[in-house]
């Protein structure tokens, strides 16, 4: 499984992105989708994550009523729409491709893992 995400870039505190990420190569029946970030510095730290039929979604308390996962399994593709964005979502986001139908919340729960894409929020 190849997971390409895009995305990223720089914006203005307040401001919205979109990223996605596309899985490709082996195909599976059912797989949720996790979206983990890692700021300079620190550990990479579970975003948000979406199961197999768009639910359940779990979010990270730091991000709730902000960001939103959702997936489109025509396309293979998981989006995370981040509204209100703070100097703090600084960091490179990832996205990881969970085997089953259910999401997970930790590292270890994910099988695949996509390059990151940079996102800056600047104050």
């Amino acid at each position: 499984v190849q997971l390409q995400a895009s995305g990223g870039g720089l914006v203005q505190a307040g401001g919205s992105l979109r990223l996605s990420c596309t899985a490709s190569g082996r195909p599976f029946s059912d797989y949720a989708m996790g979206w983990f970030r890692q700021a300079l510095g620190k550990e990479r730290e579970f975003v948000a994550s979406i199961g197999w039929t768009g639910g359940p979604i779990y979010y990270t308390d730091s991000v709730k009523g902000r960001f939103t996962i959702s997936r489109d399994n025509a396309k293979n593709t998981v989006y995370l729409q981040m509204n209100s964005l703070k100097p703090e979502d600084t960091a490179v986001y990832s996205c990881a491709f969970r085997k089953g139908k259910l999401p997970g919340t930790w590292e270890w729960e994910h099988d695949y893992w996509g390059q990151g894409t940079l996102v800056t929020v600047s104050s």
